[in-house]
């Protein structure tokens, strides 16, 4: 019979040291308190979790003293559960304050955290003492970035063997109290391609890969490759040691990731400043292999056959994460298991593949050296009350045989040609060979058959939803508002019967705040009336339907942000249009799978007819800009407005969301940050009341947005930095 591979979850769970600071991602993702998380992971079908017994919370200051108290209640939560645990000991760790990965007392100091936690769980079976040693080592002692923040090659080494120890002796000691124990070690897996020169770099790299399973496998003797190069640095005897008393994995765990494979490139001209690094006798730049090479790496698939070939012991995917948008996510994740199921069946023993992380991440941008941004998993935790996204559904359907979410099934970035970020480069043929044909999924599954609905092609919203549709591979039918009467409900149903939708974006309608003042009923009509007709014809046929609100739709007397739950008391015709379409909505005995995205002024590079661009212009022809100074607004960028809309759109969320930058200025300050963005001069942006500007409509002054539901879009400055570097080069270069 055909093995079939496990589904498996994790949370990421590391304590990584930065200098004398803690970074815990348990405490970040809120994990530390929601004691109902685990209820939540068992409605998964997972068969096991990886989950932290970690040396750093347990033990933080004394050796001798454990404070299990935490870890007991989780524990048998998740045994109650019958979630079989993982128990990982030290992640991406240097352990508590008074050790670290160079020291000699690390390995002897895991093992009695290893044998304790084994003697307090003697049923967990499972264990991965130490994750992912090879990148930790690399991490903390040849790069620098974590403690001891070192940048040498002998201490890369060092910190290597001494978790290589740390497993070995945490295993021995685990297996004094349950014999049948077994070790789950992972690492992050790829493989780094080169131009010809640095071919020799290549070939080291690809072997250094190997290193922490080699070791444990009893493999690093004389006749080993590094061998020669470890002993010279005087490792000659740990060598011998581990080998003599190995400490094979009994599942080898590989994490791979869509920036696992590597290129080096000499032509450093070719790749940004970041990139730019080196060994002490070549200068060469580092990029993602999957955004250069034609065709593209080997990938997961090619990872998982290579660790195949040289262990022959059983395999898993251990870490199953994409920080991209959700469409992305899905495809990622359905992709992977359809590798392993695929691997199975040739008789490769892929054991399980793991959702990572459940939860999210936090700072992984930073390689957790600084706060960053937060990557939502299965739920998102940004708002700090878990919020289910669309990956919960698809990860039920692997495990129980269902129907997969539709957006699962298209082609990822990683397969098209918007993977491509510098010039191209040809793999080598003989790897073209060894991989043709296994890389991606059957065409036929590459490409949903129903498509968005977007509505509005001749408005801001409209045509960038358009946009980011076509870079994310999601199919669309962009319509204008002539060609959909939101009016005349038998055009709807049709059009709705004939395009079949999974989804309806409603991003048409009226945009002209002080114009609606005099056009009272066309703005209604186009805002309210029409809008809460599409979404009962969505409704009544179970599509669900996104429509768009304004800040608006407030008076702006309540002194502090608004959210999600506020009543409306709109001051203009705009806003009223807004309130009388949500409550239109709200009011629909439909099946409710309506999304009301509630947003503030919006800014684009991609849109003539907005406050920056008009602030930016201004400045090229040198002239004085006026703007409100009394009027406190929260900007919204649009590409970070549409690329979160559309995550919340396939999540399946319904309601009311607010969506802004996150940050209140008056408009004279916003227009004041554009220009020092933009190299404009900021004393030419004067400040004045908005009732000398000639506006009809009646503004609120203080319509700032804040959400309960979820964390705001990217920073304010990070909008602004993304906004200028998309501006038309000669546009910047008029303003300053």
């Amino acid at each position: 019979m055909t093995m079939q591979p496990q589904l498996w979850g994790g949370l990421e769970c590391t304590v990584n040291r930065v200098h004398d600071s803690y970074r815990d991602q348990i405490r970040a993702t809120g994990h530390q308190d929601r004691a109902d998380d685990l209820d939540r992971l068992a409605t998964l079908g997972i068969r096991a979790i990886r989950y932290p017994v970690l040396w750093e919370r347990v033990s933080p200051r004394d050796p001798d003293e454990r404070d299990w108290q935490w870890t007991d209640e989780r524990l048998k939560r998740l045994r109650d559960l019958d979630i079989r645990v993982i128990a990982g000991l030290v992640h991406h760790g240097s352990g508590p304050a008074h050790t670290g990965l160079l020291d000699e007392g690390f390995a002897a100091g895991l093992a009695r955290h290893a044998g304790a936690a084994a003697e307090r769980y003697p049923w967990i079976a499972d264990w991965t003492p130490v994750n992912e040693p090879l990148t930790t080592a690399r991490f903390s002692a040849l790069y620098g970035h974590w403690y001891p923040h070192h940048r040498s090659e002998p201490s890369f080494w060092l910190a290597l063997l001494n978790q290589t120890d740390a497993i070995r002796l945490s295993m021995r000691a685990i297996r004094r109290v349950s014999p049948g124990a077994r070790l789950i070690q992972t690492d992050d897996l790829g493989r780094t391609y080169a131009t010809a020169s640095l071919r020799e770099q290549a070939g080291f790299d690809n072997l250094r890969r190997w290193a922490s399973w080699d070791l444990l496998c009893g493999m690093m003797t004389r006749e080993h490759p590094l061998w020669e190069r470890l002993s010279g640095f005087g490792f000659a005897d740990r060598l011998r040691a581990i080998a003599d008393d190995p400490c094979p994995p009994d599942v080898i765990g590989i994490n791979h990731y869509l920036t696992s494979d590597r290129f080096l490139d000499h032509r450093l001209h070719r790749y940004p400043g970041h990139s730019h690094g080196g060994s002490d006798t070549q200068l060469y730049a580092d990029v993602e292999a999957i955004r250069v090479l034609e065709p593209p790496p080997q990938g997961l698939e090619g990872a998982l056959r290579e660790a195949w070939a040289r262990y022959g012991r059983p395999l898993a995917v251990t870490e199953v994460h994409n920080g991209c948008t959700r469409e992305e996510q899905l495809r990622w994740i359905a992709q992977a298991w359809d590798v392993a199921g695929r691997l199975c069946a040739e008789g490769i023993k892929v054991e399980a593949v793991t959702l990572w992380s459940l939860l999210g991440s936090s700072g992984w941008n930073s390689l957790l050296t600084q706060p960053g941004h937060y990557e939502p998993g299965l739920w998102d935790v940004s708002s700090g009350t878990p919020r289910a996204t669309a990956l919960l559904p698809l990860a039920r359907a692997l495990a129980r045989g269902g129907e997969r979410p539709m957006l699962a099934e298209g082609a990822g970035w990683w397969q098209r040609p918007v993977r491509i970020a510098h010039p191209g480069v040809a793999r080598p043929a003989s790897m073209k060979a060894h991989l043709a044909g296994r890389l991606h999924p059957s065409p036929a599954r590459l490409s949903p058959a129903r498509p968005l609905l977007i509505c509005g092609a001749t408005g801001t919203l409209g045509r960038a939803m358009a946009r980011a549709c076509a870079l994310r591979n999601i199919p669309f039918v962009l319509t204008s508002r002539g060609e959909l009467d939101l009016l005349a409900p038998g055009t709807i149903a049709a059009a709705l019967d004939r395009i079949a939708p999974w989804g309806v974006v409603n991003a048409a309608g009226w945009v002209r705040v002080d114009e609606a003042e005099t056009a009272r009923d066309a703005c209604l009509t186009a805002n309210a009336r029409g809008a809460v007709a599409l979404a009962k014809a969505c409704g009544d046929r179970g599509i669900a339907s996104l429509s768009f609100s304004s800040d608006l739709v407030f008076d702006g007397e309540k002194g502090a942000p608004y959210v999600e739950d506020d009543a409306a008391a709109p001051r203009n015709c705009y806003g009223l249009s807004k309130a009388e379409m949500e409550e239109g909505i709200a009011a629909l005995g439909v099946p409710n799978r309506h999304l009301i995205i509630r947003t503030a002024a919006f800014f684009s590079p991609h849109d003539d007819h907005n406050f920056a661009v008009a602030v930016v212009r201004a400045l090229s022809r040198g002239e004085t800009i006026l703007a409100a100074e009394d009027l406190i607004v929260t900007p919204t960028y649009v590409p970070h407005l549409v690329a979160t809309s559309l995550d919340l759109l396939i999540d399946g969320e319904v309601g009311p969301w607010h969506l802004t930058n996150g940050e209140a200025l008056s408009w004279a300050d916003f227009a004041r940050r554009i220009a020092m963005r933009c190299g404009g001069d900021p004393s030419r942006i004067r400040g004045v009341p908005h009732r000398t500007l000639g506006w009809v409509a009646e503004r609120p002054a203080n319509t700032a947005l804040a959400s309960r539901r979820g964390a705001p879009l990217h920073s304010l400055a990070t909008a602004i930095d993304h906004f200028a570097a998309h501006l038309p080069g000669e546009m910047v270069r008029e303003a300053a």
